[in-house]
């Protein structure tokens, strides 16, 4: 064996070429930092202002009036180019100001760029600009954590994925102490104002913020941020002035691209489920994103099965002179019998195998879980009111709770309410996998909530799933279909004829398609005894190994990967349209300070359509406000958007379901949507939800 001389380690690492190969800054890298995108129109000028615009108008919450009265009348603001502008208008964009910036919430891909978009148009107005970037969140603000901006700084993260210049961070400034200390830190450091890069929560403390210092001539500034795209903004008329927060494309994009390799991967070994979880916990957008990048074979959308109503239920009902209100909403029950009747149809035609994708917080969408939680709470709190002692220390185990909920059947606790639990929930309940009896019987936190976020969703379903599937294969319903082309080359190879035994074995010999073992035959003793009926084979006698084999590989195998989709679409590189979107929002946001508005979002209207037709907006927040339960109690909070499913998007993918489903002979139909280029014609612009709203409420063509 030839010997080689060890290279000096010291020389190999000085090596040009072994530097290039394990620099950080990868060739891809380099590529997005220099990567400069598109700005709109308004943009291009030297100078912008903010002009309020008419035809808009909100339901304003008379506690949002109440709690926010300097800026719960403010309007839109349209961001154009003044015509001959005074030399005051030009003197005071062009004003030396003190800008701070806070990322808050969760990672969403083009945080980066709104710093960068924000930081250019400060230092085009004024290079005397500062911009100041509060560290590792909200945190940053109260304790008075932050670090100036320079050039290199931001230099070093254009286009990239991640908060990782100024990190981010959860805390919320939701307490007067914690006020008091942000309004410290905001008038200490002399800031003009602060923009808060975050989701509902974050815009939500902004307006607060607003409030907080609007005598103090501090403008607060908000930005649209959450892979959820659950920040939808349209005014009272319907009017749409923000489709889409950032972020939501590019994490769509991630995590279409892993749910399309698992489809590839599935298609190629042929054996396995792929169960995909995408984060979305409020507001199924990803998921339905996910559905349209991929086609993937079963998609489920919390909205549309919060909407689905059992008709036959409501017949059985009114044919008996009563109303079923369990009739509302799909059950865990049916939605596990939806999931085996699409396992059990592609199974028929050879194919047991494929994807499914559902949002992180589909059981939040099925209203028996809404209903034994409400349930649960109040048997256990009577319970402990009545006895004064804790129901969890009474009852330490799972089947001894599961006894006594049993026993509210047939003798109701005094102080409850008649039938509170009656047999219909103690069936469902029982249904459940026993982790999540478990967690539905556990103890509350302080506030009395429900952590759905800690269930493993997709293991609640498949246990469901997996013991119907069970029932079905044993009633030789869920069969793996065999291609007669397959059946007459195995018994031709062991010289047996294939028509002499096709009638015996199979319920549609002679029949197109796929051949299926007849329902009798669930076993080889079955086999044994449907082949001595017919008289082809004596009591004493083996089953030939051909037609063994054939029975064998009809019996299907459900064999499952789940997976869970969530935070490395939150770390992802930005797509183009998050590019673009984000850094256009940092020069929104400098225009609306520039301008003197407080209490805003910056945002892009016309998003739906073609780059060309954007248009940079401000948008009051504090009208967004609706008052909803968080923590047990009532509290402002900007309005989450769910997904709508009388809208374009949905109405295509629920029109294609079973196209993509394809539980039928032929290839699958799923989709690659390829990798998230940055400069390339090929790169969608952007998110095909988006577009298919757009092309489906233009005159014409569509809805």
């Amino acid at each position: 064996m030839p010997q080689t001389t060890p290279v000096d380690i010291r020389l190999l690492l000085e090596n040009d070429e072994v530097q290039q190969a394990t620099s950080p800054i990868s060739e891809s890298v380099k590529e997005r930092l220099g990567y400069q995108p598109p700005i709109c129109r308004v943009f291009q000028n030297d100078i912008t202002q903010a002009v309020s615009v008419d035809g808009y108008h909100f339901e304003i919450d008379v506690e949002a009036r109440r709690q926010l009265p300097d800026i719960i009348n403010n309007r839109v603001h349209r961001i154009t180019v003044p015509t001959d502008p005074p030399e005051s208008v030009v003197r005071d964009f062009r004003r030396v100001r003190r800008i701070g910036i806070v990322f808050s919430g969760g990672p969403a891909p083009g945080g980066h760029n709104v710093i960068a978009g924000l930081y250019d148009a400060a230092k085009r107005a004024n290079k005397e600009n500062r911009i100041f970037g509060f560290l590792v969140g909200p945190d940053g603000i109260i304790e008075g954590d932050y670090v100036e901006l320079n050039d290199a700084q931001v230099d070093d993260f254009r286009n990239l994925g991640g908060f990782t210049m100024i990190k981010t961070g959860r805390t919320k400034i939701d307490t007067a102490k914690k006020m008091a200390l942000a309004k410290d830190t905001i008038l200490a450091l002399g800031l003009d104002a602060l923009v808060v890069v975050g989701g509902d929560d974050s815009n939500t403390n902004a307006a607060f913020l607003a409030q907080e210092l609007f005598a103090h001539k501090v403008q607060i500034i908000g930005v649209p941020k959450t892979i959820d795209g659950d920040i939808q903004v349209r005014d009272a008329d319907g009017h749409v002035l923000c489709a889409m927060s950032f972020g939501f494309h590019s994490a769509a994009r991630a995590f279409s691209q892993a749910v399309s390799n698992l489809s590839n991967d599935s298609s190629s070994d042929i054996k396995y489920w792929h169960i995909c979880r995408v984060m979305g916990r409020v507001a199924s957008h990803l998921a339905l994103e996910v559905a349209l990048q991929t086609h993937a074979n079963l998609t489920f959308i919390g909205e549309d099965l919060a909407d689905y109503v059992d008709r036959q239920r409501l017949i059985k009902a009114r044919e008996q002179g009563t109303v079923d209100y369990t009739a509302y909403g799909m059950t865990l029950r049916h939605l596990s019998r939806v999931i085996c009747d699409g396992i059990v149809r592609r199974a028929a035609v050879g194919k047991n195998y494929g994807t499914v994708v559902i949002p992180e917080g589909l059981l939040e969408f099925i209203n028996e879980i809404e209903v034994f939680i409400v349930k649960l709470n109040t048997i256990i709190a009577e319970y402990n009111h009545t006895h004064d002692r804790d129901f969890h220390i009474t009852f330490p185990l799972l089947t001894q709770k599961l006894d006594y909920l049993g026993r509210l059947v047939r003798n109701p606790a005094p102080g409850l309410a008649p039938n509170i639990w009656n047999a219909r929930d103690d069936e469902l309940f029982n249904d459940l996998p026993d982790f999540f009896q478990e967690g539905l019987l556990t103890e509350r936190d302080s506030h009395g909530n429900f952590q759905f976020s800690q269930i493993p969703t997709e293991k609640v379903v498949l246990d469901l799933v997996k013991d119907y599937l069970k029932i079905l294969r044993d009633q030789g319903d869920y069969r793996v279909g065999i291609t007669q082309e397959y059946y007459r080359k195995i018994l031709g190879r062991a010289g047996l004829d294939p028509d002499y035994y096709g009638p015996f074995l199979f319920a549609n010999y002679g029949q197109p398609g796929h051949l299926l073992v007849k329902q009798s035959i669930i076993s080889m003793r079955t086999l044994k005894n449907a082949l001595v009926t017919a008289g082809i084979l004596n009591a004493d006698g083996a089953i030939p190994e051909a037609i063994e084999k054939i029975f064998k590989v009809s019996v299907p195998q459900f064999k499952t990967q789940s997976h869970f989709f969530g935070y490395d679409g939150r770390g992802t590189d930005p797509t183009r349209f998050d590019c673009t979107y984000t850094y256009n929002l940092g020069l929104t946001a400098f225009s609306l300070i520039a301008h003197g508005t407080t209490g805003q979002m910056a945002a892009i209207r016309n998003l739906e359509h073609g780059f060309d037709q954007w248009e940079p907006l401000g948008i009051p927040i504090a009208p967004l406000m609706r008052l909803e339960e968080r923590k047990g109690r009532l509290t402002l909070v900007l309005e989450k958007s769910l997904v709508d499913i009388s809208a374009p998007a949905f109405r295509v993918v629920k029109a294609f379901r079973e196209h993509w489903l394809a539980a039928s002979p032929g290839e699958d139909q799923f989709r690659r949507p390829g990798p998230i280029l940055l400069d390339s014609d090929k790169e969608e612009d952007r998110p095909i939800t988006l577009r298919l709203n757009a092309i489906g409420r233009e005159p014409g063509r569509g809805a």
